[in-house]
């Protein structure tokens, strides 16, 4: 191969054929931590923020962080000035806390990212999710202040990042949808949220960083918001999307990087080797013409120790190994 993973991503990114097919199994990108943004996973099972809210983790589902449904830190929207502060950063070092993580970073090989912009989330992190829909609702303007308020912090710590790191990538996230339905409309996304995140968008694209963006379930109402917004990757993008329909109309405008269905059979440590194998080729061949693909099966929500399992995701690694990762070459895309 010719291209770093690096190249070959960024290939993916303007929407052009890259020379092989990205994979879960190619780093190509490297994240800068943010201790004062939302955290993924809670270590030792339970993190404060920032703003005070407290996230807890299990081993069970791999430390990752949810809010803590019985400690609401916002009871009243309408109040909302007196609950939400925004830390004090006025003394932090911010050099210093960056240039301490540079040694994991590989620029020649990786592109690096910065995340953000969870605008849903934060508010149900402060409100709980009942309190949230139904500020929504009966007092949108408390609502859209109190966004706006943490935004004004949420952008600082953004452009402190591309002062000192440099990024190449801006990771838009916010898990606003269920399984299978968002847990607003459309229009409301374009009310509270789609403003707020195109400034951060605007931000990253006047520093000459790409967009990607992450919201698991049933969000495919979004997309054309996104593809207008420049947002050039989806990740998981999940199969109760009609993600077949959204290739179909879109090509490669926005890369859907995941598309594997997990949730059923093919999820399981029993799965039958050979439909393993037949669901891959199926997988690969509708989404991987045209570019704008990450291949990306696993098995989830099963023991990774288990022997079965580690016999499954050897199939998925050389399935990927002998048919996937040369795929535009050997059909003459590339």
């Amino acid at each position: 191969m010719k291209l770093t993973p690096r190249e070959n991503y960024l290939r993916m990114l303007n929407h052009e054929i890259p020379e092989y097919v990205p994979s879960s199994y190619d780093n190509f990108r490297d994240m800068v931590s943010e201790e004062l943004l939302t955290p993924v996973f809670a270590p030792g099972g339970k993190v404060i923020t920032s703003f005070g809210v407290e996230y807890l983790g299990s081993p069970e589902f791999g430390y990752g962080a949810t809010p803590n449904p019985n400690k609401i830190i916002c009871p009243e929207i309408t109040e909302w000035d007196k609950y939400i502060i925004k830390p004090d950063v006025s003394n932090r070092d911010w050099e210093a806390y960056y240039k301490a993580q540079e040694g994991r970073w590989d620029r020649t090989n990786h592109l690096l990212s910065i995340g953000g912009s969870d605008y849903w989330l934060t508010a149900v992190s402060f409100m709980g999710f009942e309190n949230t829909v139904i500020a929504m609702y009966e007092e949108p303007d408390a609502f859209k202040e109190m966004l706006e308020y943490v935004s004004e912090f949420y952008l600082e710590v953004m452009k402190q990042e591309i002062y000192y790191c440099k990024p190449d990538l801006f990771g838009m996230m916010d898990d606003d949808a269920a399984y299978h339905a968002p847990f607003f409309s459309l229009d409301m996304y374009r009310e509270f949220f789609k403003p707020l995140q195109q400034k951060h968008i605007d931000l990253a694209k006047e520093n000459g960083m790409l967009v990607t963006r992450h919201d698991c379930g049933k969000c495919e109402q979004f997309v054309p918001d996104w593809i207008e917004m420049d947002v050039r990757a989806w990740n998981p993008a999940q199969v109760s999307n009609d993600l077949v329909g959204i290739k179909k109309k879109y090509g490669n405008a926005i890369a859907l990087e995941g598309a594997w269905d997990s949730q059923g059979e093919l999820g399981r440590a029993d799965c039958d080797i050979q439909t393993l194998k037949d669901a891959l080729a199926v997988y690969v061949d509708t989404f991987a013409p045209g570019g704008g693909f990450t291949y990306s099966a696993h098995l989830s929500g099963v023991d990774q120790k288990d022997p079965r399992v580690i016999e499954r995701n050897k199939v998925i690694r050389d399935f990927y190994e002998d048919y996937v990762r040369n795929y535009y070459i050997d059909h003459g895309e590339y």
